[in-house]
């Protein structure tokens, strides 16, 4: 089991096993970058080795991205993937016949997906099956789709959904399938790597001569008979078997070479990112202090506006008493001059 959500609707991306014997479930440890946290994504095993993951959505984005877990060696990878042809998606539903994934219906927080896309996963070639009309009840979000045989014919049949309004209707297509391939084992880089070099290393012996152990038969006379055809036939098989080991070795390097590149570009990417984080944190702060600034003045403000009443009132009694000195009468003003003013020769 793979990603989801939980309780809190924290978005996951770990796995789980359960064992169907003791019923118990397992929490595994993986290596190389799994597939971002997701829900609503499509999951299926092929060849009883490989986990693949497509599509999904987080709370803001649907991916259409594909990732292939190796059972064996818990290694995750993600091939090369066209985007014109595996839309972004999140609820859709897929379906196995032979060789090839089938996945129809879903959305990406706008419309419904109008595409049945199929995976062949002999080759993890993209390609569309056909595609709907707008509003069709096969472009829904929580469709269901399975495979059935009927007269030993096996057919799709998709059902239900949501897409505005709850459909009720039921699908069967009959896919055109190609001739069964040999399975493809999907190695991961490093196990690819590993293979290379272990059977170069056993098909080259001292001095880069070729050489290739012979099974011993009992059941064989001890004379041999034409060494040199068998001998060449060895090493030219041999030599073969170097040459797509080789190849084999310099596609894994390739590929390992673009994972570098994009491990950089992710870097770099988060590192812009770290730091316009840190610009937007300190703007932040300053905005912080000044409105920590704008409340201090704010509360002074009040402060005045809660004593203004009081200060009215002090201006208002003042205002009283100077009206009431300047209405004082004029003989009043003369006797409170006192001596000095009659000894100055005032009016008696």
């Amino acid at each position: 089991m793979f990603g989801g959500e939980d309780a809190k609707r924290k978005l996951l991306n770990d796995i789980h096993i359960l064992d169907l014997e003791t019923v118990s479930w397992t929490e595994v440890e993986t290596t190389q970058p799994p597939p971002s946290p997701r829900y609503d994504h499509t999951a299926t095993v092929h060849a009883e080795r490989y986990l693949l993951i497509f599509g999904g959505c987080s709370h803001s984005i649907c991916f259409n991205d594909l990732h292939v877990l190796d059972l064996q060696t818990l290694e995750w990878s993600q091939p090369e993937n066209r985007e014109d042809l595996a839309t972004s998606r999140a609820g859709h539903s897929g379906a196995v016949i032979s060789d090839e994934w089938f996945l129809v219906g879903g959305g990406d927080n706008k419309t419904g997906t109008l595409e049945t896309i199929v995976l062949d996963l002999t080759k993890l070639v993209w390609s569309v099956v056909t595609k709907v009309n707008e509003r069709h009840p096969l472009a829904s979000e929580g469709i269901s789709l399975c495979a059935a045989l009927i007269g030993g014919v096996k057919y799709l049949v998709a059902y239900g959904g949501y897409n505005g309004k709850y459909n009720n209707e039921v699908f069967i297509m009959k896919p055109k399938l190609k001739e069964p391939a040999p399975r493809k084992l999907l190695l991961s880089p490093a196990a690819a790597a590993a293979a290379a070099s272990v059977s170069a290393a056993y098909l080259l012996g001292p001095g880069g001569q070729t050489s290739v152990p012979k099974a011993e038969d009992p059941s064989e006379d001890s004379e041999i008979k034409h060494p040199h055809q068998e001998s060449t036939v060895d090493t030219s098989r041999a030599g073969e078997e170097k040459r797509l080991l080789e190849l084999s070795l310099a596609e894994v390097r390739e590929e390992n070479s673009k994972l570098r590149g994009k491990l950089d570009e992710v870097k770099n990417t988060q590192s812009e990112l770290a730091k316009e984080l840190l610009s937007v944190q300190t703007q932040l702060a300053e905005e912080r202090s000044r409105c920590f600034k704008l409340e201090a003045q704010i509360a002074e403000l009040r402060n005045l506006l809660q004593s203004l009443p009081a200060i009215e009132a002090d201006v208002l009694s003042l205002m009283g008493k100077i009206s009431a000195i300047e209405q004082t009468p004029t003989t009043e003003k003369h006797a409170s001059r006192g001596i000095f003013g009659w000894i100055g020769g005032g009016d008696s």
